[in-house]
């Protein structure tokens, strides 16, 4: 993990962050202290859930047309 005091952060914060590559930290430190640590970012894929996982929260009804007599007025 790299180190930086908090003047030099203060100094070229837009380029730290954008230089950091995922996963890689750097601690800001003020008088040998600790005082926050920047972490990069990992882009995430958001991946298709897989087949299955929302089984039984649809329902499909067949052959309702009861339903429709709600939009009578938009029918032709």
């Amino acid at each position: 993990m790299a180190t930086i005091t908090l003047q030099e952060a203060q100094a070229k914060l837009p380029d730290l962050i954008h230089n950091l590559k995922p996963g890689e930290e750097l601690l800001i430190t003020e008088n040998e202290r600790p005082l926050a640590k920047l972490v990069g970012q990992s882009l995430s894929v958001s991946q298709r859930p897989g087949p299955g996982l929302c089984k039984g929260m649809i329902t499909i009804v067949e052959d309702d047309d009861e339903h429709l007599r709600d939009f009578a007025d938009y029918m032709p």
